[in-house]
């Protein structure tokens, strides 16, 4: 996808029950500048969801529809639902020159590393293995079988986390906030202070 470099995309991914959703609703208050990529999916809406603010719902057969029309930039099939990003908004979106934030799993970031150039990546880490199931479990939106799914899901893409440019550890939310601001603001990686520095 060619389209002005002013612009930069930055990929958000994490776990089910990470703390991604809360950090990019904090920045996006905080920042009314940066844009934020609304999905499309055919999940069932959850309490607490605002159609077009959170998400595009559509039904699958809708969904379905928009593939055969090449709508996406990406989409692909998480937890048994159809999740995908409109490929005419962030064309759009980068060639104003805006920061874009798009919340998006492992096989999202792949298929999007592949055609975009102006874009980072940043995973946000559970603390551990122990307090995520915790947080999965305190949702209260999913049922135990999809919970299981996401654990089982979310322990393969841990192992994709190495692909990503930056990792944010989400143990205190005011610390991963600040972590995400550094990021999207210049500030260098860590490796890269720790190497001057030496």
């Amino acid at each position: 996808m060619k389209v002005n470099p002013r612009g930069i995309l930055y990929i958000i991914s994490s776990v089910a029950g990470g703390g991604k959703s809360t950090l990019i609703s904090l920045l996006l208050k905080k920042y009314p500048d940066i844009h934020f990529s609304i999905s499309v999916t055919s999940r069932p809406v959850r309490p607490g969801d605002e159609p077009g603010k959170n998400y595009h719902f559509v039904t699958r057969e809708e969904f379905e529809k928009l593939i055969a029309q090449d709508f996406f930039l990406e989409w692909a099939l998480v937890h048994d639902n159809y999740y995908g990003t409109s490929k005419r908004y962030i064309e759009k979106e980068l060639r104003k020159g805006y920061k874009v934030i798009l919340d998006i799993d492992v096989q999202g970031y792949r298929i999007i590393k592949s055609k975009v150039q102006a874009m980072k990546s940043i995973f946000i880490l559970p603390p551990s293995e122990e307090v995520w199931i915790e947080r999965l479990k305190n949702r209260g939106s999913d049922s135990p079988e999809s919970i299981e799914r996401r654990i089982k899901n979310g322990r393969h893409e841990l192992l994709r986390v190495d692909e990503y440019d930056y990792k944010i550890v989400n143990d205190k939310l005011e610390d991963s906030l600040l972590e995400l601001e550094k990021i999207l603001f210049g500030e260098p990686k860590k490796e890269e202070t720790k190497a001057k520095n030496e």
